[in-house]
Formats: C-alpha cells, sequence, structure tokens
C-alpha cells in the first residue's frame, strides 16, 4: 500500500521572495497562504503558496542565497529538457484536472506577457511549459487516466538503468512494512544513510542524538499572527 499519497509542499530556493510571490499568484492564480521566519533556520524566511488544503510550493529566503552564483548545466537546467546537477530540481509540474483548464491557464500566462510553450500530448500526460523567476523551469499537466505501469515502463529503459527482473517487480510492488509505533531508534551518523549534509560541523551529530521529544519541542510553533474570531 503506498502510504506517500500527494505532494505536502516542495521548498525552492529565492533570492527574492516577493518575486516569486507576484509570480505564483498573479501569473497563475496560487494563494499565498504563509510567510513567517523559517523555524530554527537564522535569518530564513519560508514562504507557503496553496496548490489545496494539503499541497504547496514553498520558498525559502536568506540573504546568502542571492550570492550563490547560477550556471546553466550545474545550478539550474533553464528549461524541461536540459541538465542540472544531480539531486537538484530539473524542473516542476503543477497539476490542473482537464483540457480546458490547461488551455486556460495557457491564455492567463499569455495574457499577462509569459511565453507558454504546448499544450504537448505525452500519453500520459498532456503538458504546457514556461518559465519562472530566477530560470524555474515549470510546466502544468494533466493525465486522462491513471498512469497504466503495464504500458508505460520500457523494458529498454530498465535494461539501461541495471534493474533486473527481480527488482522490477519489487519496485512495481513495493514490499509491506510493519509500523513499530514510532519506536524504532534513530541510525548514528555511521549508518547506510543517505545523510543529510552542508551542516555546521558537529551539529548533524548533535541533532543525531537528541532524543525524540526535543526534536518535536525544539521550535516555537504557533503561528506569528492570532487570527482574528468570527
Amino acid at each position: 500500500m503506498n502510504q506517500v499519497e500527494g505532494l505536502h509542499h516542495l521548498a525552492i530556493a529565492t533570492a527574492n521572495m516577493k518575486e516569486q510571490i507576484e509570480f505564483f499568484t498573479d501569473k497563475l492564480g496560487m494563494e499565498l497562504v504563509a510567510l513567517y521566519w523559517m523555524h530554527g533556520v537564522p535569518n530564513t524566511w519560508h514562504g507557503f503558496l496553496r496548490l489545496n488544503d494539503e499541497s504547496a510550493i514553498a520558498f525559502v529566503s536568506n540573504p546568502g542565497i542571492g550570492k550563490v552564483p547560477v550556471e546553466f548545466g550545474v545550478t539550474h537546467a533553464g528549461n524541461a529538457s536540459a541538465n542540472c546537477a544531480r539531486g537538484t530540481m530539473q524542473h516542476l509540474a503543477l497539476k490542473v484536472k482537464s483540457h480546458d483548464e490547461i488551455l486556460a491557464m495557457r491564455d492567463r500566462l499569455r495574457a499577462k506577457g509569459v511565453p507558454a510553450v504546448g499544450p504537448v500530448d505525452h500519453g500520459m500526460c498532456v503538458s504546457i511549459y514556461f518559465a519562472g523567476p530566477e530560470n524555474l523551469a515549470l510546466e502544468l499537466s494533466y493525465s486522462r487516466e491513471p498512469i497504466n505501469q503495464e504500458a508505460w515502463i520500457d523494458p529498454e529503459v530498465v535494461e539501461l538503468a541495471g534493474i533486473s527482473p527481480e527488482e522490477l517487480a519489487r519496485y512495481k510492488q513495493p514490499e509491506d512494512f510493519a509500523p513499530q509505533g514510532g519506536k524504532v531508534p534513530q541510525p548514528g551518523p555511521e549508518g547506510p544513510g543517505p545523510h543529510l549534509a552542508n551542516y555546521p560541523p558537529g551539529l548533524y551529530e548533535q541533532v543525531l542524538a537528541a532524543p525524540d521529544e526535543l526534536i518535536w519541542n525544539s521550535v516555537d510553533n504557533q503561528p506569528p499572527v492570532k487570527p482574528k474570531t468570527p
């Protein structure tokens, strides 16, 4: 059973929070639902733009981000078919419901001066392509029906990826896992990982050694503004 059932948020670095908010609200019609100091991260803002009640696109901003040099083919792809460094976001595809909606969004983008290419019928989905601020490569897509794994897993690509028949069967139907009530202990930094990176020296080890209860209570989780009651 697939317990990962959707996107909660995808965090994107920005050197200009206002520019990103302006684009996603004006050009795409998304609502700003949160903008606050990022918990536990000095001098850093976090902004959330609503996809639905459970999903958002998030932005992370601080003065240091603007000092990181942009290099196409390294830090950014620039479009949905170009290269960027492994482990970075190549492009972001957002979902719409139908062909009428994708055409309506293309109209909105073009009316606001944003070139939008497509639709392209990929079979498994239909997409348009456009750019966002700071060289984001963006896409809007819909699928007519759920993706059929028997039709869209290419044996040639499976072989090129070095995937055995046994591995493919496991990937198509991952094994179940019996939860243990949250009692599995934290692996240490010497464990196989992968591990989070780019912490100050020694901090990652401290985080892994901290009791889960301490992590739970480690931030002030109250909203920065108390909503007015009706």
